[in-house]
Order: structure tokens, then C-alpha cells, then sequence
């Protein structure tokens, strides 16, 4: 029994059933839950009142003030966590997220200022779910706003998650250190006790306490700073704007800065250590480009005053998108102008157009949670190809986006895949949706239903999302809900895209009948894992389609009944227009106008799916690239070789219809057909040689230098041409001289000598210096050079190409680090 507190007032003395919900929510703070016995226990024995991994719904955060001071010298940090809260029901017990932190105290005040009617809470810990329970003395009542002050201390993590300790080394050789976050998904809590779900967004006010020697950066711009005791400095930050725990970020640094303004008065700034801040430009021009593209296509302009791009020494994934404050490994954002490649500079670019697309995917409108963690990766993604199509044409970036399409199909054939939305509910469950398939094949998808909507709809529907669901969280329904109030369902046109074509639009192409339903179109492919072969039999006119699931397996395989509303595009010996067919059931016949010498399907891969030929299908294709194989584009030709080989795998065709595609190769000057076919063929290299059939690995390596040699051999050793050629030169050099093509080893033995005879300082075309790195690494003496330059350089490109020439080194010694 409860009995009311004595000081309560008679006035304020609640009705009957507030009284009920109070006395319900002492006795069981977790009111929601049948008994004790489904409580775990906490770390010091007691029950811990409340048994779910996801926190409960009747506690939301509004604001946060933080204050985090971090000793680099200790490496460790304390801190104190003021959170505004509301409650919605009646409750003793406040469950909040926590993980390695030491909490020393916690205080409950009722009211915002009043300081007077402040109590402690106790404190359970259980961190097996990474959460603290905070016990209130008096209920919390429903309707009214409490804050909670916490004040904590904890180490510095030696991970790349939480808040981190980070190292480099100076020119001269000095150690520094430096403290930077990365909260994706679930390490917020490691830095500050908070409500670490992405729908319980809050605003925050942050202050960092540091040494004077160094400076701190954080999602807003720095207000002031003022000196505190023990002759620290402390920065006051302005307050964000309603956000999600994990995009919170602070660095404590001596980095050095470059920036500039966009035409709408938004301060772009590069962080990087001093030694490389000179590397710094190319990525903040692109990012002023980049930012000024994406308020003009989404037509909502970037929410805050500042956007800094910061190059972290140690970091674990690409970049993090934290709002207004992303985040990179140097080796994605700093580019040496002497020694960083072309697909360096495609890289870069493509990843800081990633985690801006993200400051509206994502961090303006977040998923609800973890399962639809495709509606941030895949749109941010998919709209690096969008954004540097525009901004960067010389990249030529369409070229290499159905490339990411095959790097999600080597995931996604196999059983072990996942939907794109897939039930996910602890941190280890959340950290397997960062893939391929999230990222990859989400944005895949998308490009295919931009291209069955048109450009002009796909865009009005992703515009309209944004719009409605602003500083909100969304699940997958809601996109397509947005896509559905854009496009009607009757076959109309929507002003100039067509969201549904009918059957009469073109004698031989018609979505379907019933109109445009985009949510049971969508779901086929979100909520389903996997992804369709459509098998193609030519009869005549008819043209026989039949969809199954593709999966590879060394055992049987299982039968899913996935069916999948598919997209299709075709051209024709008779037609380069595209055609359009929608396969919505197992099997179906279209019927063409004339009889047709060949046929293509999945025109310029925007489709997710792969195609088998059958009869004389494959046969024709063949004999299409052989003889003219301009006449369809290179992403045609690419998918058709990535198709052979995927269906060779599981049996649907033979190896020797799979090579004699690839003949045409040697006439072949475009990157992705030449890139896929090495894809494709050397693992086949690679496995006679693990396998000593030695015999056989001679004549298939003779059979893709005589494949290649025309083009090897028109390769010059400099950097000129477009990006795309330099990508090309740079992997033909490197895949010549690692099969001992000789002249490709003379000469690049020869650029050894002469850059290893000026101690490093020769510059060396960065096209051919792979190449060269590969070659050189071949002998004692080579590989020891190498090996010491990669020690003292500070360019990351550099870094990487030597330690991939370090790794080809045929002596097993040297590769014992």
C-alpha cells in the first residue's frame, strides 16, 4: 500500500482515478509488464523494472543540456546531462540508456526552474540492455515536465564507436591525441545517458570543456567561450534543432580549418590535422557545390548556419552523416593533388555527397527505427549518383551505378540475406543492417522506381516526403504513401511523367491495366529478401517471361514463393526504344509486332533483377557484341557479362557460353564492360592458382592477356583522359603487370628505379603508380623502401596503394606483420 505524501496540499489532491493510475504505477513501475518474475536483474542484485531491449513510450524527451569535459592527458571525461522530459502516464521510474558510464548522481526536477523541489533518484543499472533505471522517490505525474541531471564519468573509448580517443603522428614524429564521436547506431549512450532511439528526438544545448591548446567542434556553431577553473576553456554551442541522439557529435582537437559560404550564406568548413590541411580543398569546394545542389532539388533549404567536414585520423566506416558536423576517414575527404588517383577523387566526392544527402535523409527525416535503416542509407546513396551527376559530369558517375547493383546481388543471392526492411531489436541486430543491402540495394530499388515513375514524378514524391515529415520519423509505408498521393491509379498522366502507363501508350509496352500501386509494387522488393531471374524464351512474335527467386546454394535449395511486381525494359534488333512490360504474376507472354533477331532485357541495368536467355537467346547476344557491339550502350554490355556469369553459378548456363560472350572484349574500350569482365574473370585465375592446376592457370592467363592485349597495349603511362579512362588505365597497368605481362613489368621496373633512386620525391604518374608500387614490391630491397615510405607518408592515397603493392610480395616473411 501507498499511502499520499504529507505535504501534498489538500487543493491539489488528484481525482479518484489519477489516484488509481498513481498507486497502479508505484506498485508497478513498469506497470505495462504481468509480474516480477519477467524482471531481469540489475547489477547490484535488484530487480531492474523493466524487461524490453526498446525503452518505453511514456517518457519523451525535449531538450538536453550538456556539459563534457575531456582530459586528453587521462584520457578519460566527466560530465552532466540536464534532459527535459514529458510524461504521458503516471510513473516512479525513469529508464534511460547507458553503457560504461560511472554514474555518481541523479537528481529529479519537477518543474523547470525550480530548483527547490529537486530529488534524488536511485539508480539501477542493467547492461546487458545497455539501461539505467531511475527510481523517484514521488511519482512523476502525467501531462507535466520534469528534468533529470545526471552526472557521470567514464574512459575514453579505445573503439571507434562512443566517445574516442583518437592519435597521428606530426612531420617530425610527435604523437598527438584527440577526442571524436561516432553514435551510429547505439553509442550515444556511451558518451551521456540519454533515450537512444532515433524517434525520440530532442534539441540540444552542448558545452565542451577543454585545455586551452585545443579547440572543440560540435553540430552548432561556437557562441562563446569562457574561462573556467583550473584553467580550462569552456565552448558554449548553439542549441540544434530537433534531432535524433545519434547524430549528435563533439571533437576536442587542434585541428586547422579552410571554409567557405554558399550562395544561401550556409559556412562550409574542412577540418583536418595541420600537417594535411592543405588536402582540404577539392572536398570543400565539392561540398559547396553539393549542399547548394541539394537545397535546390529538394527545395527545402539546409535548416542550419554551418556545415563543418572533419577528417578523423582513426575512424572505422567511411564518414557519418552527424548533422551539421560530418565526419570522415582522411582517406574520404583528403585529396593530395600530387598523389591521389581519379578514383580518389571519385570517391571523395561521392561520399561527401552521401552524408549531405543525408543532412535531409536521415537527419531532417529519420526512420523510425533500425528496421527501415534503408530509408536513410539507400536515399543517401542513391542520391550521390543524382547529386554528382549534375554537380561533377566529368566523373561520369551513371557509369558505375549499376556496379553497386552487383555488389548487393553477391549479398543478396545467397539465403542468408535479409529484406531491405527487416525486424531488428538489439544494438548487435541494428549493426547488421549497416550492408550492402541497406545501402546497395536500397538505392537500387529506388532507381528502378524512379525509372518506371519518371524522373519528373520520382522527384515530386521524394519532395512531398520530405516536406510532410520534417524534424518527424517515417516507416516504409510513408514513402510510398508520399509516391502514391503524387501518382494517381488510373493510368493518367501526372503533369509531364507518367506514374502508369497503359497498355495502349505502345503496341508492345504497358505497365498494367489496374494503374500504379506503389506500395504493393514496393513491398515486393523492401519486404522481401532476394531478387528475381526472369527467363526469357523467344517464340516467334511471343516472347514467354518467367520470374523465380535467384539464390545461390551448395546444398538444395529452398522454394520462397517470392513473387515480385517486376519492371521490365526491353530493346530489339528492330527497335532502340525502350519498351515496358510489368510482370506481376509467375509467368506471362507479351506479344511483339514483327519477329526480331535479339532481344535485351533490363535496358541500361536500372532494373534489380538478372535475365537468362533461353534457346538461342545467349547465342544472339554473342554474336551481337562480336559484331557490332556498340549498337547497345556499355552498361548493357556490362550487365550481360555480369548475367552469364551469375547464371554459370548456379547452373542455368555453361562456362563455355560465358567466355565466348566475353570475346568481344578485346575490342572493347569502355571501363564497366572491361571492369566487369575482370570482375568476372579473374576469381577464375585466382582459384586455379589456390587450387595448382598449373597447367590450366598458364593457358587461362595467356587466354586474358591475348583478350586484353590490344587494349593494355594503347595505354600510355600518364595521367590524362577523363576519370572513367585514368580508372581504366590505372586497372589494366595494375592487372598486366601482376600477371607478369612484360612489357608492362620493363617499364614500370624502370619508374621504380628511377622514383627509388630520389628517395621518394620523383612524382610518378598517379595513373600507372599501383603498377609501379606492385612491381617493385617483388624484391627484397623494393619491398623495404616501400614499406619505409609508407611509414612517414601523410598522404592516405598513397598509403593504400602501398600497402596493396606490400600484400602482392610472393615472401610469406614479409607478410607477417
Amino acid at each position: 500500500m501507498v499511502s499520499l505524501p504529507l505535504k501534498w496540499p489538500l487543493e491539489s489532491m488528484p481525482s479518484l482515478l489519477s489516484l488509481l493510475l498513481i498507486i497502479l504505477a508505484v506498485s508497478s513501475p513498469s506497470w505495462c509488464q504481468s509480474s516480477d518474475k519477467a524482471f531481469p536483474k540489475a547489477s547490484n542484485g535488484a530487480s531492474f523494472p523493466w524487461s524490453n531491449m526498446r525503452l518505453p513510450e511514456h517518457i519523451i524527451p525535449i531538450h538536453y543540456d550538456l556539459l563534457i569535459h575531456a582530459n586528453l592527458s587521462t584520457l578519460t571525461f566527466w560530465g552532466t546531462t540536464e534532459v527535459e522530459i514529458t510524461v504521458s502516464q503516471p510513473t516512479s521510474t525513469i529508464i534511460m540508456h547507458s553503457h560504461q558510464l560511472q554514474i555518481s548522481k541523479a537528481i529529479l526536477r519537477r518543474g523547470a526552474e525550480d530548483k527547490l523541489s529537486e530529488e534524488p533518484l536511485s539508480i539501477l543499472e542493467y547492461p546487458a540492455h545497455e539501461q539505467v533505471a531511475l527510481l523517484a522517490p514521488q511519482p512523476l505525474l502525467a501531462g507535466l515536465q520534469y528534468t533529470v541531471i545526471i552526472t557521470y564519468a567514464a574512459n575514453l573509448s579505445e573503439s571507434f564507436h562512443g566517445f574516442y580517443k583518437s592519435t597521428y603522428r606530426t612531420q617530425e614524429g610527435e604523437l598527438r591525441i584527440l577526442a571524436s564521436t561516432q553514435f551510429e547506431p547505439t553509442a550515444a549512450r556511451m558518451a551521456f545517458p540519454c533515450f537512444d532511439e532515433p524517434a525520440l528526438k530532442a534539441s540540444f544545448s552542448i558545452k565542451i570543456r577543454r585545455d586551452p591548446r585545443h579547440l572543440s567542434i560540435s553540430n552548432m556553431p561556437l557562441v562563446r567561450s569562457v574561462n573556467v577553473a583550473e584553467g580550462l576553456v569552456e565552448d558554449h554551442f548553439d542549441v540544434t534543432v530537433k534531432m535524433s541522439t545519434y547524430l549528435v557529435a563533439f571533437i576536442v582537437c587542434d585541428f586547422k580549418s579552410v571554409s567557405k559560404m554558399t550562395k544561401s550564406g550556409v559556412k562550409v568548413s574542412v577540418y583536418a590535422v595541420p600537417d594535411k590541411i592543405n588536402q582540404a580543398d577539392y572536398a570543400l569546394d565539392a561540398a559547396v557545390t553539393l549542399l547548394e545542389f541539394y537545397e535546390d532539388y529538394f527545395s527545402i533549404p539546409y535548416p542550419l548556419p554551418k556545415q563543418d567536414l572533419a577528417a578523423i585520423p582513426d575512424f572505422q566506416s567511411g564518414a557519418m552523416e552527424n548533422w551539421g558536423l560530418t565526419t570522415y576517414r582522411e582517406s574520404s575527404l583528403l585529396y593530395d593533388k600530387e598523389k591521389s588517383s581519379a578514383s580518389s577523387k571519385l570517391g571523395i566526392t561521392m561520399t561527401v555527397s552521401h552524408e549531405l544527402a543525408h543532412q535531409w535523409f536521415g537527419n531532417l527525416v529519420t526512420m523510425e527505427w533500425w528496421n527501415d535503416l534503408w530509408l536513410n542509407e539507400g536515399f543517401a546513396k542513391f542520391m550521390e549518383f543524382v547529386s554528382v551527376s549534375v554537380t561533377h559530369p566529368e566523373l561520369k558517375v551513371e557509369e558505375h551505378f549499376f556496379g553497386k547493383c552487383f555488389n548487393a546481388m553477391e549479398v543478396d543471392a545467397f539465403n542468408s540475406s535479409h529484406p531491405v526492411s527487416a525486424p531488428v531489436e538489439n544494438p548487435a541486430q541494428i549493426r547488421e543492417m549497416f550492408d550492402s543491402v541497406s545501402y546497395e540495394k536500397g538505392a537500387c530499388i529506388l532507381n528502378m522506381l524512379r525509372d518506371y515513375l519518371s524522373a519528373d514524378t520520382f522527384k515530386r514524391g521524394i519532395v512531398q516526403y520530405l516536406l510532410k515529415y520534417s524534424y518527424k520519423n517515417t516507416k516504409n509505408e510513408d514513402l510510398w504513401n508520399s509516391m502514391a498521393s503524387i501518382c494517381p491509379t488510373d493510368g493518367t498522366q501526372t503533369m509531364d511523367g507518367f506514374c502508369s502507363r497503359s497498355q495502349h501508350s505502345a503496341p508492345t509496352s504497358h505497365w498494367h491495366q489496374e494503374g500504379t500501386d506503389v506500395k504493393t509494387m514496393m513491398n515486393t522488393w523492401t519486404l522481401q529478401k532476394g531478387f528475381p531471374l526472369i527467363t526469357i524464351t523467344v517464340r516467334g512474335r511471343n516472347v514467354h517471361m518467367k520470374q523465380e527467386h535467384y539464390m545461390k546454394a551448395s546444398g538444395s535449395l529452398p522454394e520462397t514463393g517470392y513473387l515480385w511486381h517486376v519492371p521490365l525494359t526491353f530493346i530489339t534488333s528492330r527497335s532502340n526504344s525502350v519498351q515496358r512490360f510489368l510482370l506481376k504474376t509467375k509467368t506471362d507472354v507479351l506479344i511483339l509486332q514483327e519477329a526480331v533477331e535479339w532481344i535485351k532485357f533490363n535496358v541500361g541495368m536500372n532494373g534489380y533483377y538478372i535475365v537468362h536467355y533461353e534457346g538461342d537467346g545467349w547465342d544472339s547476344l554473342s554474336g551481337l557484341l562480336k559484331g557490332a557491339h556498340t549498337t547497345i550502350s556499355s552498361n548493357d554490355r556490362a550487365s550481360l557479362i555480369n548475367n552469364a556469369f551469375q547464371l554459370v553459378r548456379i547452373g542455368k548456363l555453361s562456362i563455355e557460353k560465358a567466355l565466348d560472350l566475353t570475346l568481344y572484349l578485346k575490342n572493347e574500350t569502355e571501363i564497366m564492360p572491361v571492369s566487369q569482365g575482370l570482375n568476372e574473370l579473374i576469381p577464375i585465375y585466382k582459384l586455379m592458382e589456390k587450387r595448382d592446376m598449373n597447367e590450366v592457370e598458364t593457358q587461362f592467363k595467356a587466354f586474358l592477356l591475348r583478350l586484353l592485349k590490344d587494349l593494355i597495349d594503347k595505354q600510355t603511362w600518364a595521367d590524362e583522359g577523363s576519370v572513367s579512362q585514368r580508372m581504366l588505365r590505372s586497372q589494366l597497368l595494375l592487372f598486366a603487370c601482376v600477371r607478369k605481362y612484360q612489357p608492362c613489368v620493363q617499364r614500370a621496373e624502370g619508374y621504380f628505379r628511377e622514383w627509388k633512386a630520389s628517395n621518394g620525391t620523383m612524382r610518378l604518374p598517379v595513373d600507372v603508380t599501383m603498377a609501379v608500387f606492385a612491381v617493385g614490391a617483388q624484391n627484397t630491397e623494393g619491398w623495404d623502401f616501400l614499406y619505409s615510405k609508407y611509414q612517414s607518408s601523410l598522404s592516405g592515397t598513397e598509403k593504400s596503394q602501398i600497402e596493396f603493392a606490400l600484400c602482392t610480395s610472393q615472401d610469406p616473411e614479409k607478410l607477417q606483420w
